[in-house]
């Protein structure tokens, strides 16, 4: 508190004394019309005097605050914390993912933030999860840890990019932070956003106007908005994401809008002694038909992790269970101390599909850790863009198929793919005879060559129903210069690992053959009676939002060689197929 009154009083007009010190003796406003929540919101200095818009929200009776000491639960955006939508407030507190109006309710002071750079918060955006935003959000979780209504115990909560905040707060090491629930984020960012070498997905959207923030709620006591509109004002130096990432085409490219090897300074990997250090519990959360997912199990392998894997899409609550439950007994149990059995149940659980239903399987396993892979082999069989998946290499036929570059997407956050097979080279399987459990990652192992030095492939699993219709299991990319496989520095679940770096890069000699080998997505699925499986292989996809700029330094054609291109895939019992395959096909490769 003396700290940050004297940083005050050095740094900002006195006019501004009641947003930005110590807000003791300001009016506690109601939390939405809620009695049972007192909010406050105001300015909070940081090390170098940049003001961040912060809002704390307290336990209440009739909009008074509750003076007892509790828990804190931290959540720091880049989305605007309080914003409004056509004259309708939006909080952040009201989120569904998070339940936090409800940890108010049980007791816990939350708190959340605009990062700098962003909503009400003054300052430039230096990069996108960089170490400046690690140490902002590390000096307000401390500041929150020493105020008269804390317990001094702090949680980080948040899903995409405020899961990315809550694992890089807790990488900065403030000593209050003792739980951290994370969802939909990564481990390894250059394997999330350049995966396999290839620059994709929804992190190159493109920029949002400044002007989306001047719906941001001002802080209280910013009559008329006049500090927000000064804070907007200087967002116009942000630095734009999509050519951060674009500009750092290796792990080890130095980024010339931020001056360091980025992907490492923003890789949690890079971080991991502070992630695991002793007295800090985790919880990370993911959704199948989401592509951080991968990096999430990725995450718990490396991290004292617990971890719940749902259906659907990015940061949607399932309805298979309750997140937000879950969530507070997280909490409950590491920063109130409540001894409510949750630390002694199986370390994950995910939701297996089967049909329109499925399972919630629990374990202390990791899904697909165990389970052997059954090989499929392509089979080129004399079709322009079509083979056979079959239990047997076919022969020395290959598949010469054109690569479509003429493809784009108009969604905003492309988080998973659809079906690619209009635009792919397609092998499909007999009819399975019986249901097959797929658990886990599927491996890929392509013999192919292009018609020139730099080429792209995308494999993708899909699910094929009687009537034709299929949908994408599982889906992954390589670049094949990045081919070259290397020792991981982390636990990468004994998958094939690709270093990245630029010593390890080499081009295609074209029309000479390369292999090339990369795993899946994981998944939890059960394949039906009668449905066939699809392996889809393709050299661009419509989250390439610059293929317009690279399509003509990448090769046109990709020849298929049938004789050493598989799927291995992680079925947890034999697959058989339909009349004349009706032999086991449970052989580990």
């Amino acid at each position: 508190m003396t700290r940050l009154n004297r940083r005050c009083g050095a740094t900002t007009a006195i006019t501004l004394m009641s947003l930005m010190c110590s807000t003791a003796g300001v009016a506690q406003q109601p939390g939405g019309g809620d009695p049972l929540v007192a909010r406050r919101s105001f300015y909070l200095p940081m090390r170098d005097g940049v003001r961040l818009a912060v809002n704390v929200y307290r336990p209440a009776k009739a909009g008074v605050a509750d003076t007892a000491k509790a828990p804190v639960v931290f959540a720091f955006t880049p989305y605007r914390a309080r914003y409004y939508d056509k004259g309708k407030l939006v909080e952040l507190l009201d989120s569904r993912e998070f339940g936090l109006r409800n940890l108010v309710h049980a007791g816990y002071v939350v708190a959340t933030a605009d990062i700098r750079g962003k909503g009400a918060s003054f300052g430039a955006r230096r990069g996108f999860l960089d170490q400046t935003e690690a140490k902002d959000g590390a000096e307000i979780v401390q500041w929150l840890a020493r105020q008269p209504y804390s317990s001094g115990d702090v949680g980080l909560i948040g899903c995409s990019y405020l899961g990315g905040t809550a694992m890089l707060v807790a990488g900065a090491a403030p000593p209050a932070v003792k739980a951290v629930f994370a969802a939909a984020t990564d481990w390894d960012k250059y394997e999330f956003v350049s995966r396999g070498g290839i620059t994709g997905q929804f992190n190159t959207r493109p920029e949002e106007s400044t002007a989306i923030d001047l719906a941001s709620a001002p802080v209280d006591g910013d009559t008329g908005g006049v500090l927000l509109k000064q804070a907007v004002a200087q967002h116009a130096g942000n630095t734009p994401m999509a050519p951060l990432w674009y500009g750092i085409p290796y792990r080890d490219s130095m980024s010339a809008l931020t001056g360091t090897r980025f992907w490492e300074e923003v890789g949690p990997y890079t971080h991991k002694a502070a992630l695991t250090r002793p007295g800090m519990a985790w919880y990370l959360w993911g959704n199948w038909n989401d592509e951080p997912t991968e990096q999430i199990i990725r995450a718990a392998a490396n991290l004292p992790a617990k971890m719940i894997i749902g259906p659907g899409s990015h940061c949607e609550p399932p309805k298979q269970f309750d997140i937000n439950t879950i969530q507070k007994r997280f909490f409950d149990r590491y920063l109130k101390g409540e001894r409510n059995g949750i630390d002694t149940e199986p370390k994950y659980a995910w939701w297996r599909q089967d049909g329109s239903g499925g399972e919630l399987i629990r374990s202390n396993t990791l899904p697909g850790v165990g389970v052997k892979r059954t090989s499929l082999f392509l089979q080129p069989d004399g079709g322009v863009r079509s083979g056979m998946l079959a239990d047997k290499p076919g022969g020395s036929r290959t598949l010469d198929y054109p690569i479509d570059y003429n493809i784009s997407t108009d969604a905003y956050f492309p988080f998973w793919p659809e079906t690619p097979d209009a635009r792919a080279a397609v092998f499909t399987s007999p009819a399975l005879a019986e249901p097959a459990t797929v658990e886990g990652y599927s491996v890929v192992s392509i013999r192919a060559a292009a018609d020139g030095r730099q080429a792209n492939i995308f494999a993708y699993l899909e699910d094929v129903d009687p009537s034709g219709k299929s949908v994408v299991l599982a889906q992954g990319r390589l670049a094949a210069s990045h081919r070259k496989l290397s020792k991981p520095p982390y636990d990468d679940l004994d998958l094939p690992y690709h270093s990245g770096l630029t010593r390890d890069a080499e081009p295609l000699v074209p029309g000479q053959p390369a292999t090339l080998v990369f795993d899946l997505s994981p998944r939890s699925y059960v394949v039906p009676a009668h449905h066939r499986l699809r392996v889809a292989l393709a050299g661009a996809d419509p989250r390439q939002r610059n293929l317009a700029a690279i399509k003509d330094g990448l090769a046109k054609r990709w020849t298929i060689y049938g004789a050493a291109s598989r799927i291995d895939i992680p079925f947890k019992t034999p697959v058989r197929f339909e009349a004349g395959t009706e032999k086991s096909m449970g052989e580990a490769k």
